[in-house]
């Protein structure tokens, strides 16, 4: 970091933006395209996957890496510079066995355990999400806004349940994704990630996103005057999106976003995978320990995005 507190990003790059890709509904041939164009404009970031297609029945549809086409495409995309990250086990709730049978199947795949982390709301096992992503009033505030309807749901934290793993989330994943904000400066709205949260030991670090969850969205965050203000602060955006929901469509891209990401990538921005991302702002600033107060500022921050844009 300089004297002014911004970070100083590598190779003088004014900022620095990249995207984790939930998912959801996923094939080759609906978010294929969207990869082919970021490739071409320099761009690199996190494609999600599920590593298995699991047991149950799936909560929403998309492609798992039990295809042979989809699992061979994603490894081309690991090949030109992207990362893989994980969306959970498998689209369907996994009890502990088949979530460390996912993991396992993931470092066969690719190599390694996924380093990055997004919790899949269709699935049970999921760590530290609904109402235990939040605390104290900021809890009972998530779940009147929710109507108490995911009260207990979520219980892959909790030790001695079935589908307990938080030891091997801890052991095996190193990011994990939590609040999403309505700011294309990630960095600002949470700007102690990647952080520590005492208060949730089965993480080893937690980041936030900037919301863009579909195609209008992702676009109405990255318009012109938010790219330049992003610039212009020397931030860092990390979008979360689904690339299956309406970025191709009817056998093309989105004009809007074609636009908006060539206009992007003609910045000096840093341009790579979360991991990366994140690990540069740990060598720069270390891993936050969260302290109350900051946990409550977060928090409070996100419920009130949350109302504002009506998505987690």
């Amino acid at each position: 970091m300089d004297g002014s507190g911004r970070v100083e990003w590598p190779e003088g790059r004014a900022f620095a933006f990249t995207v984790f890709d939930d998912t959801d509904l996923a094939t080759v041939e609906n978010v294929g395209p969207v990869y082919a164009f970021l490739r071409d404009l320099g761009l690199r970031t996190t494609k999600s996957v599920w590593a298995i297609a699991g047991d149950g029945v799936p909560s929403i549809g998309g492609a798992t890496c039990d295809d042979p086409a989809y699992r061979d495409w994603t490894l081309e995309l690991q090949a030109a510079g992207f990362e893989i990250g994980s969306h959970g086990a498998s689209p369907t709730t996994s009890p502990r066995d088949v979530v460390a049978r996912s993991l396992n199947r993931f470092r066969e795949i690719y190599g390694h355990y996924p380093d990055a982390l997004a919790n899949h709301y269709g699935c049970r096992e999921s760590i530290y999400w609904g109402e235990d992503r939040v605390s104290g009033t900021s809890r009972l505030a998530y779940n009147l806004m929710t109507g108490f309807r995911r009260r207990g749901q979520y219980r892959g934290h909790r030790e001695g349940d079935p589908l307990f793993w938080g030891d091997l989330c801890r052991e095996r994943i190193r990011f994990v994704r939590n609040f999403t904000y309505a700011d294309v400066n990630t960095l600002a709205a949470c700007p102690v990630m990647p952080y520590y949260d005492p208060d949730r030991p089965y993480l080893r670090a937690w980041f936030a996103s900037s919301e863009g969850a579909n195609v209008e969205a992702f676009c109405r965050c990255l318009g012109e005057a938010e790219q330049d203000r992003l610039e212009a602060e020397g931030g860092a955006c990390i979008m979360y999106t689904h690339f299956a929901s309406g970025f191709w469509a009817d056998g093309e891209l989105n004009q809007r976003f074609r636009e908006l990401m060539r206009r992007l990538a003609c910045k000096n921005g840093w341009f790579v995978p979360v991991t990366a991302l994140l690990d540069c702002l740990v060598e720069k600033r270390g891993l936050t320990v969260l302290t109350a107060a900051q946990r409550g500022a977060l928090e409070r921050r996100w419920l009130r995005s949350k109302i504002r844009v009506g998505h987690s």
